[in-house]
């Protein structure tokens, strides 16, 4: 595993150079926010490295309900039966395994991996705008139904689950990248995670933490590319 800190920001990566699979530890004064549970494998490291920060993770934070991205989770649980789960709304049916579409959505199969046999439920259900400490959720929708997304209003980083990827270059969900195409694969939704990506932009982020891929400092120009790499093909696939 392979730390990298940031002021109040901890990235713990898995497999780095193969496929990395990213969570996020957020220092606050009252104790530790993680961000997305990796994988099953990840529960230690992600316990030591909370274990060096000295402070207690008491707060679960998913982007989404994929499950490499909710790997760890309920082993994690079970080590911090206090630590309080969060996830939308709309993603903690997915996260009970419920692929089914809602009135209203794109009628597009859901895609990825989605979990069969997760037994931690959600403590708290998020909506737009909910704040989580030094954190604001924002929605966005695409990857799937009920993606989100969280930014530190300390520092401006903005941590995306695969809103975006960074491993590969920089992409917006949806968009194949050449030798590192899973992200793209496993999106729900082209349409809506292209305007999750315009929104996201429009946040102005300082720095842009992926579910994939390296942290990536002063995001706006990169993002602004992959956008419009997406706007092309989205545009191709659609005449």
């Amino acid at each position: 595993m392979r730390i990298t800190r940031l002021d109040n920001l901890v990235q713990l990566t898995w497999m780095p150079g193969f496929f990395p699979v990213n969570s996020y530890l957020i220092e606050e004064e009252d104790g530790l926010t993680l961000i997305d549970a990796a994988l099953p494998s990840s529960v230690k490291g992600i316990i030591q490295a909370a274990a060096q920060l000295n402070k207690p993770l008491t707060r679960i934070l998913l982007t989404h309900a994929h499950s490499d991205h909710i790997g760890a989770l309920d082993g994690l649980k079970r080590l911090l039966p206090e630590a309080r789960v969060y996830i939308s709304v709309r993603d903690a049916a997915l996260l009970g395994g419920d692929r089914s579409l809602q009135p209203g959505e794109p009628q597009t199969k859901i895609r990825g991996g989605v979990p069969k046999r997760v037994t931690t439920r959600p403590d708290v259900l998020l909506s737009e705008g909910d704040r989580i400490g030094s954190l604001t959720a924002f929605s966005t929708p695409g990857h799937t139904p009920g993606s989100m997304s969280f930014q530190d209003t300390r520092s401006g980083a903005l941590i995306v689950g695969d809103a975006f990827q960074t491993f590969r270059g920089v992409a917006v969900s949806g968009t194949v990248v050449p030798w590192f195409p899973f992200p793209a694969l496993a999106t729900w939704s082209k349409e809506q995670a292209l305007a999750s990506a315009v929104r996201l932009l429009e946040l102005q982020p300082a720095l842009l933490g992926s579910g994939h891929g390296d942290l990536l400092p002063q995001p706006e120009s990169a993002m602004r590319r992959a956008i419009e790499i997406a706007q092309s093909k989205l545009h191709k696939e659609l005449v």
